[in-house]
């Protein structure tokens, strides 16, 4: 069932959503949280499919905040809200309200959703791209106890990693991290495999991949230990190389579909570590909603100081070589200066 409400409010939108349930069949709330998308046109439908497909297994009440852009001083000047509103099947197992802002109410979009939140449930705000530099501050990430960022969409991500933890708060998290719940898994259970030490490791990926370097300052905190980044052509994160005084670890992925385990003294395994959706990663994140704080101590540990670990324990530049062609010159005795060519005879003339 779909609705749709031009030039509407809240409390018509909140009727509108009884009105709705009551037509299918369906009078009580069966919803265990509310889900705030805040995206803009292009990237809205992707999000909305993403969030359905997660709401099998988290039924929620998702409001996707849209925020047009008013091209002239008089449409800026003027509020107008628009609304879809879908039940049933439309909305797969929850429900769904798509909030359209124009004008002077886009700069307050929290006093728009703030009515429409389920009561007594927790509150989640998901940013696809366009994330605030501090989401706890934003207000709408106010009235969220998580907020969902993703670095991997932003201009520069490794900058806007070093942002987010100078930002941090409990609470916040990022898709680039729950991308790589698999390896760290993967990692974990290899090393309670083996009775080592762990002396060195390498991570490989693609370049500006946020995933590649949070995965490696993961590994710095836990293992203690310079971990060095290397670019592959991908997909993703590709390759981890434990080195331990029992011999290397390493977790290959080449294709971003199957793995293969290496561990020294035993057989080769196939893993199954496939890149995942946005709906499984956004599933993930609605498991919990307490603060992780593992992300955190991994997100504070910092690129520059994993740069700074990996630069002091680099090998010292070698002296720059002599070319073979300085050394000849070098080292070859000095040329005779050319004897003066003599004229040549004229043939005589027959």
């Amino acid at each position: 069932m779909k609705t749709d409400l031009t030039d509407t409010t809240s409390s018509k939108i909140n009727k509108a959503l009884v009105l709705g349930r009551r037509a299918i069949g369906t009078p009580a709330v069966g919803m265990v949280l509310t889900l705030v998308i805040v995206t803009d046109e292009e990237n809205a439908y992707d999000a909305l499919k993403a969030a359905n497909e997660a709401s099998r297994e988290h039924p929620s009440r998702t409001l996707v905040v849209i925020k047009r852009v008013s091209r002239s001083p008089r449409d800026r000047a003027k509020a107008r809200l628009d609304a879809e509103v879908r039940l049933g099947a439309d909305a797969s197992t929850g429900e769904t309200v798509v909030l359209r802002l124009y004008g002077e109410v886009v700069d307050h979009a929290q006093s728009v959703v703030l009515p429409l939140l389920l009561p007594d449930a927790p509150v989640v705000v998901w940013w696809p791209v366009n994330a605030p530099s501090d989401p706890a501050n934003d207000p709408l990430g106010a009235l969220a106890q998580r907020r969902v960022t993703d670095t991997y969409a932003a201009e520069q991500p490794i900058q806007e990693l070093t942002a987010r933890a100078d930002a941090y708060t409990p609470g916040d998290t990022d898709l680039s991290w729950t991308r790589i719940t698999p390896w760290r898994s993967m990692l974990a259970a290899a090393l309670d495999q083996v009775v080592c030490e762990v002396t060195s490791a390498e991570v490989e990926g693609e370049e500006f991949n946020p995933s590649v370097e949070l995965l490696a300052m993961w590994l710095a905190d836990r293992l203690k230990v310079p971990v060095r980044r290397s670019k592959s052509a991908g997909p993703g994160l590709t390759s981890v190389r434990m080195e331990t005084n029992a011999g290397p670890i390493v977790l290959d992925r080449p294709d971003g579909s199957l793995a293969t385990l290496s561990i020294e003294g035993q057989p080769d395994r196939a893993v199954a570590l496939k890149r995942r959706e946005t709906a499984e990663l956004i599933a993930e994140e609605l498991r919990r909603l307490d603060p992780d704080d593992t992300y955190a101590t991994a997100l504070r540990f910092g690129v520059e100081r994993l740069d700074e670990e990996a630069a002091t324990t680099a090998p010292e530049p070698v002296a720059e070589a002599v070319t073979e062609a300085e050394a000849v010159v070098e080292t070859a005795p000095a040329a005779k200066p050319a004897a003066k060519k003599t004229p040549a005879k004229k043939a005589a003339a027959k």
